[in-house]
């Protein structure tokens, strides 16, 4: 994979190359990208999305969208830092191309703004919500009427995968979403792989999937544009990552290693001064113990310590990028960055007492139970709607609820495969709070 075509400016549509030395220097196609994300209504959305606590109430604790503009940022730190290293190593790239360090920052910017932006409500339990209603659950009579990938995306229903949806999916009028760059689309791709075969090999890239059925064609015209490499043969190809998805990876590690631990302290769920530690423990090298011991209140002890965290293990992730950067480039790099990390040891320490302490907390596991219980009631309602409208078998319940889809949603196709992800997909759009208001309209009830 060679950096000229990794940076490719060419969005859906174009019949010409998009030149960077033809570029307007004061609104970069990279930078429209970020600014078509953060206008999308399905990024407004985020700021009532769970990051650590399903529905929380308090002002403290980051919804999807403060961590997904947290994570914007630090990707941006990371790719301007790499892009300037990048550019001493490959002047050709600016001086015949016209790229600059900055370009490299807009383009991990704008896809790690976009990282989380196919993630249903509820979390990563609304991804399971999802996939056990066909897994399980009452949509399992559809595994016979669909092939074995079609299914696999639905039962292994994944964020990521929905989000390529979101981000590229046309629609009347609307050809191919919100067209961002390809190189955007690439970096925003951390598992550039189907649904089946389930994880080929042990390459962080296997480890998931990011393309649903309906989407693989699009992605290979990304992929192709990108020049990314090819794995597999026929039906089964998958991609090596575009370079920069690493930098997105570690931006969304690193601030989920400190900011969810910090809103733990925050929520009372992490006793203070235990948890002060295992952060001093990361910054010891650099830390000034002076500035630090005349700081009087928690926020601002907190607040010095998650600064100096974040700022070290970005310089660490910078460090272990361009140490590997041919190893990355060539497809052989098989982890993610922050494996590599010499801080690595702090970092499992942190995540532990996160698992253990928020993750697992009485408040997350009771919402998430919730969670469950209006997503599975959602989808069935409205798949059994569909599924009867289909065959002219509609009572009177079905028509009204039939009504309440938005007509952007298109549920008259005769293709099972996307009507049903038709419907999926419109569920995961719904903010917590959204879901649970339509959930109670529904049943009368209030939860």
């Amino acid at each position: 994979m060679n950096w000229e075509q990794l940076l490719s400016l060419k969005r859906y549509g174009d019949t010409h190359k998009r030149l960077r030395k033809e570029q307007d220097e004061t609104r970069l196609g990279f930078e429209v990208d970020y600014d078509r994300v953060i206008f999308s209504s399905a990024f407004r959305s985020l700021q009532d999305k769970t990051q650590v606590v399903p529905l929380s109430k308090t002002d403290f604790v980051h919804t999807r969208l403060t961590h997904s503009l947290e994570v914007s940022v630090v990707g941006r730190s990371l790719g301007r830092k790499v892009g300037t290293k990048l550019l001493q190593k490959y002047p050709h790239l600016k001086e015949v191309h016209g790229f600059q360090f900055n370009d490299f920052g807009a383009i991990v910017a704008a896809a790690a703004l976009a990282h989380d932006i196919g993630n249903p409500p509820f979390g990563h339990s609304g991804e399971k919500a999802i996939g056990e209603y066909f897994k399980i659950g009452k949509g399992i009579h559809f595994q016979s009427k669909l092939s074995s990938k079609e299914y696999q995306d639905l039962c292994d229903f994944e964020g990521n995968a929905n989000g390529f949806k979101i981000l590229t999916e046309n629609r009347k009028g609307v050809e191919g979403g919100l067209r961002l760059s390809y190189a955007t689309l690439g970096a925003f791709m951390k598992y550039p792989k189907q649904s089946l075969p389930k994880k080929p090999t042990t390459h962080i890239a296997d480890k998931k999937y990011g393309i649903f059925q309906s989407e693989k064609d699009a992605f290979a015209d990304v992929a192709n544009e990108l020049g990314l490499q090819k794995h597999g043969e026929g039906e089964n190809i998958r991609y090596a990552r575009h370079p920069l998805t690493f930098l997105v990876e570690a931006a969304d590690d690193i601030c989920y290693t400190i900011i969810d631990f910090e809103d733990g302290i925050n929520l009372g769920l992490i006793q203070e001064e235990y948890a002060l530690e295992y952060l001093i423990n990361l910054v010891r090298d650099t830390i000034q113990t002076e500035k630090y011991n005349s700081l009087q209140h928690r926020e601002d002890r907190l607040s010095y310590l998650r600064a100096l965290s974040i700022n070290t293990l970005i310089e660490d992730a910078v460090r272990i990028f361009l140490e590997n950067e041919e190893a990355i480039c060539a497809g052989n790099f098989s982890v993610g960055i922050m494996d590599k990390s010499k801080y690595k040891a702090q970092i499992d320490d942190i995540i532990k007492i996160s698992v253990d302490k928020i993750y697992k907390s009485d408040e997350v596991i009771e919402k998430e139970i919730t969670g469950y219980h209006v997503l599975q009631y959602l989808l069935d309602t409205f798949i059994t709607a569909v599924e009867n409208h289909h065959h002219d078998a509609l009572s009177n319940y079905d028509r009204l609820i039939l009504k309440v889809l938005p007509k952007n949603v298109d549920y008259t196709t005769d293709h099972l495969y996307k009507r049903l992800m038709n419907i999926t997909n419109y569920i995961s759009r719904l903010s917590d709070s959204k879901a649970v208001i339509l959930f109670n309209k529904l049943t009368a009830k209030t939860v």
